[in-house]
């Protein structure tokens, strides 16, 4: 088989495609044949070790599982004799944010809280793109208290998670405001009631307050956008922030402000599956992508990741035909 191979913490010009032999799966695994597969930026944190809690989980001092990957949507071609919730030919989708080696045609796994069965209907290349920062922006928004009619702020909406935040905050029927750099028009199809163009203007001038702000990229920090927030509004972000203040501003906020910062650690992954398969089945969420790409492209789409430049979703299709 084909898989992507390093055997160190690198950036994406350390990585090679490698052929390998197919896994074995053990007695309590399964193995999946990979139909498609994301480069997102939790991809980038494991193949890099950046930043560096990432090596507690991922492996120290270099990566445990040298094939990278953390999501996935396949075939299950192999069942081990000590496993009877799957059986061959069944599709499943799945995600293990430290890495479950899915950047490899065939993986073998006995994670299965990190997995789920792909209901009959439902693209699985489509699927793909609906897993990583759907469930980041799921844990967002099951933070918070929104009623309909509340307003939110999704900076970055043409990422993976911002764009999924925004069909999902619609659902709920939020007022959403996002801001984005350029891409204005595919921003407002994903349901914006206002779209932003941070390339002409800062979104701390719009004028409006918002009950509360989520931070998809990572770009901005609490203290530059509590102004925006309402009296117990809340600021959300998808990363650490500097010296990892969000996690203090996470404990600190809610006793000695009205406004306050919660950190959105992603839990529940089965529940978030659940919820992409209810919206898919029903036509009611249309992930945004930016590029469908072979394996064999998968060492420049690490490298455009990592620019930052990706619109929503980088989908890696192993087969061609599929």
């Amino acid at each position: 088989m084909k898989a992507v191979y390093r055997t160190s913490y690198t950036d994406s010009s350390g990585i090679v495609l490698k052929e390998l032999p197919i896994p074995e799966p053990q007695s309590d695994e399964i193995q999946i044949k990979v139909i498609a597969t994301s480069v997102s930026r939790t991809d980038l944190g494991v193949l890099t070790g950046w930043p560096w809690i990432m090596r507690l989980f991922v492996g120290w001092p270099k990566p445990r599982n040298p094939i990278p990957g953390t999501d996935f949507t396949g075939k299950v071609t192999k069942v081990g004799n000590l496993v009877s919730d799957f059986d061959e030919g069944e599709m499943v989708w799945g995600m293990k944010d430290n890495g479950i080696g899915s950047h490899a045609e065939y993986f073998c796994t006995g994670a299965f809280k990190h997995l789920q069965k792909l209901p009959q209907g439902i693209d699985p290349v489509i699927a793909a793109a609906c897993i990583e920062g759907a469930h980041y922006a799921i844990n967002f928004i099951n933070k918070l208290d929104l009623q309909p009619e509340d307003r939110a702020l999704v900076i970055g909406g043409t990422g993976g998670i911002g764009s999924a935040a925004i069909q999902l905050l619609k659902a709920k029927r939020i007022h959403v405001t996002a801001v984005s750099l350029g891409q204005v028009d595919r921003v407002k199809a994903l349901g914006a009631d206002r779209v932003i163009n941070g390339l002409e203007e800062n979104f701390l001038d719009c004028g409006e307050q918002f009950h509360a702000i989520l931070d998809a990229v990572g770009k901005s920090r609490f203290t530059i956008c509590k102004p925006l927030l309402y009296p117990k509004g809340s600021y959300l972000s998808s990363e650490l922030g500097p010296n990892w203040e969000n996690i203090f501003l996470a404990l600190t906020t809610p006793i000695l402000s009205n406004k306050k910062v919660i950190f959105p650690l992603p839990q529940d992954l089965k529940g978030s599956l659940s919820k992409m398969s209810e919206l898919l089945l029903k036509k009611q969420f249309n992930p945004l992508i930016d590029r469908v790409i072979s394996l064999a492209e998968i060492q420049e789409a690490y490298s455009y990741v990592s620019q930052g430049k990706k619109i929503g979703n980088v989908i890696v299709k192993m087969d061609p035909e599929i």
